[in-house]
């Protein structure tokens, strides 16, 4: 018998490791599996260089649960200790007997982990610990250590026939949950679901005499062979897909994978799933599983990979990666940093490998793969160098191109006056199809840029592509879309139209969000078009999506109702405007042009004196011309506005513009409808 104090620094660290060690306490049985596993792969590799000549016999590792004796046993049948290295690799936490195994044998093997401080974590769920282990040597006796979470322990001789280790942990008060055994089926399926060490827990069962019953044989709960460690030469579609099952059982069918092989500058190996991605990003992230030597680290891996990456499925594995619970030293990590760079490369080059080699596939699979690609795109400047050769633009025609090509496409079309080439699209085929016909109409090609982060990729792309803008075709009415030298004349003065601009806001409830202009267009144009500036649409759909720009979200819509001076139902309402009220518009207008014209000439006399020259008299004077002036100008926007609000055909073109855009909605729709009746 031995008793004696552990070899720690302080008479406070089983606290600490209680406390402080590990985030999750139920990592506990990840550690000891973990360590089960590196005591049966030593054992194997000692086999397969000839150090080990005994029978292997059954190496499976078992996991059972006491819940009456409060006790969860891990036991293996590998290399095991002697009391020397129990007390070496227990008691002295500074060594690890898995450095001492690397130094001898690492040529022939991976070891997971360190039989040392990853065994004390098993102390944050116990208020007793007992390791029962005999060594493979002959010759050698079992011994057993006991410790009460204290550093005081007892390490003594017992009877044990089997070679390997067994680790008993007397479960505390405050971890009763890990007496469930399906809390610990949960956590094996969790953390050791591919170790490639048979793992049993409990039995396998089968219906009989309507209830289940055990057979007796145990159940493995792990697959010690999965996909990603196999050579990609021996795997079939079939079975990248049954893997991918494996990983999530429910869900649509993965686009294609890619598998990672990696042997210098680091290890990795891990297969990677594109999904088919919908619309709701977040849904979609940490679906990627990390593991370091088929142990489970974590599926939380935003900024261990890049961010746009996260919306990929699969496995990654890498030795590189330590069995650190502290995601933020994960991030800060040489290798991860590393791999990162690494696995962003390879599945650029696999996208445009599938891009070169069966173009008709990838335009195929183009709308479940964009919203992944542009995400790349708008966060990593790498990945925009070589996703620019392989991303492509979709037409309202359901046409695909290249940024490259779609540029040769419009650039003689679609080029203004000021030499920038004006990629013009939609955002809905349906909503915006009269625009689409009219740029149809003009020869203009019109993209579909529908997709969530569409917005935020034409802003990067008007910076990345020289002397280009993207214009919706509903911001602008199709003449001024792209401008052109060639100009139209208006069929109406001036003076007309802005009489007119009176008349058609009489009729407009929403005065702060609609604006009246007129634009000359042909005279087959509509008569009234409503539109929406790219710029200030833009920043509110930038920010809804948590584009930094709250200002512009807090702002009401706001569109421009365009009327269209040539079109002979606009010139119909001037020429019946005269009729109705040209008396009173003539009597007002040379009222007006008196007033207007002695104002002018007191303005431009005073301008010609300074401040101090001017009497007050003559101060007074120019004031009240102007109060007079502005009462006439309100009387003639009186006469103007009543007439218009009366005017059953004025509200009918509005009206028309705002169901062309979708936009006529519940009892205006329904007035709408009534007056189509009456003026039928």
């Amino acid at each position: 018998m031995q008793t004696g104090k552990i070899g720690v620094t302080t008479e406070n660290i089983f606290p600490i490791i209680k406390k402080f060690l590990y985030s999750d306490h139920e990592i506990f049985l990840r550690e000891l599996i973990s360590n089960a596993v590196d005591a049966t792969l030593k054992l194997r590799t000692m086999a397969s260089v000839g150090d080990y000549k005994g029978d292997m016999g059954d190496t499976t590792i078992h996991v059972s649960v006491d819940k009456k004796k409060k006790l969860i046993k891990v036991s293996d049948r590998g290399i095991g200790m002697t009391q020397e290295e129990l007390d070496k690799y227990l008691n002295q936490i500074a060594f690890s007997s898995a450095n001492d195994f690397l130094d001898k044998y690492k040529d022939q093997t991976n070891i997971i982990g360190h039989f040392g401080l990853g065994f004390y974590s098993s102390f944050m769920v116990s208020d007793k610990v007992e390791v029962i282990t005999r060594s493979y040597q002959d010759d050698t006796k079992a011994v057993k250590w006991t410790c009460d979470g204290s550093p005081e322990f007892l390490i003594e001789e017992v009877e044990k026939d089997a070679r390997g280790t067994e680790v008993i942990l007397h479960i505390d008060k405050d971890s009763k949950e890990f007496l469930e055994e399906n809390r610990i089926e949960q956590l094996l399926k969790k953390y050791c679901k591919f170790l490639p060490v048979e793992i049993a827990f409990g039995k396998e069962q089968e219906w009989k005499d309507g209830k289940y019953i055990d057979t007796g044989k145990d159940k493995i709960i792990n697959n010690t062979k999965p996909a990603w460690t196999l050579k990609p030469a021996d795997l079939k579609e079939d079975d990248y897909l049954k893997f991918y099952r494996e990983l999530y059982p429910v869900g649509d069918e993965p686009l294609f994978n890619i598998h990672l092989n990696v042997d210098y500058p680091f290890k990795l190996t891990g297969i990677l799933y594109f999904p088919k991605i919908k619309n709701n990003i977040e849904i979609q992230k940490n679906k990627i599983q990390l593991y370091s030597n088929q142990v489970f680290v974590t599926d939380s891996v935003e900024g261990i990979v890049p961010e746009f990456l996260t919306l990929l499925h699969g496995v990654l594995d890498s030795p590189d990666i330590p069995l650190n619970v502290s995601r933020s030293y994960l991030q800060s990590d040489s290798n991860v940093k590393k791999i990162s760079s690494h696995i962003t490369k390879k599945v650029a080059d696999r996208l445009n490998d599938i891009f070169k080699n069966n173009r008709d596939e990838f335009e195929k699979k183009w709308d479940n793969l964009k919203l992944f690609i542009e995400y790349g795109m708008i966060t990593e400047e790498k990945f925009y160098e070589k996703a620019s050769k392989f991303a492509l633009f979709k037409t309202t025609d359901d046409k695909y191109f290249t940024f490259e090509e779609y540029e040769k496409i419009i650039k003689e079309n679609q080029t203004d006056k000021n030499k920038t080439l004006v990629y013009l699209y939609s955002t809905n085929k349906t909503d915006q199809y009269t625009y689409i016909d009219k740029a149809k109409s003009k020869g203009y090609d019109v993209l579909l840029l529908d997709g969530q982060l569409d917005i935020h990729l034409i802003n990067q792309l008007e910076s990345k592509l020289k002397d280009s803008r993207f214009v919706r075709v509903d911001s602008d009415v199709v003449d001024k879309l792209i401008q052109k030298e060639e100009s139209r004349e208006s069929k109406l003065s001036e003076e007309q139209k802005n009489d007119l601009k009176s008349v058609f806001n009489a009729t407009i409830k929403s005065k702060e969000i609609y604006n009246v202009v007129f634009e000359t267009l042909d005279e087959n144009e509509a008569p009234v078009i409503i539109t929406q500036s790219e710029f200030m649409r833009r920043m509110k759909e930038m920010s809804k999506m948590g584009g930094g720009m709250n200002f512009y979200g807090e702002l009401p819509d706001s569109f421009n109702i365009v009327v269209n001076p040539n079109h002979p139902l606009v010139i119909n309402i001037s020429d019946n405007l005269q009729t109705a009220e040209g008396t009173k518009l003539a009597e007002n207008n040379t009222e007006r042009k008196k007033v207007k014209e002695e104002v002018d000439f007191m303005e431009q006399d005073q301008k010609k004196k300074k401040e101090e020259e001017l009497s007050q008299v003559e101060k007074d004077d120019l004031e009240k011309l102007r109060k007079e002036l502005e009462k006439i100008e309100n009387s003639r926007k009186e006469i103007l506005e009543t007439y218009g609000a009366g005017n059953k055909v004025v509200k009918q073109l509005i009206d028309l513009a705002l169901l062309a855009n979708n936009m006529l909605r519940g009892e205006d729709l329904s007035t709408f409808v009534k007056r189509s009746v009456d003026l039928l």
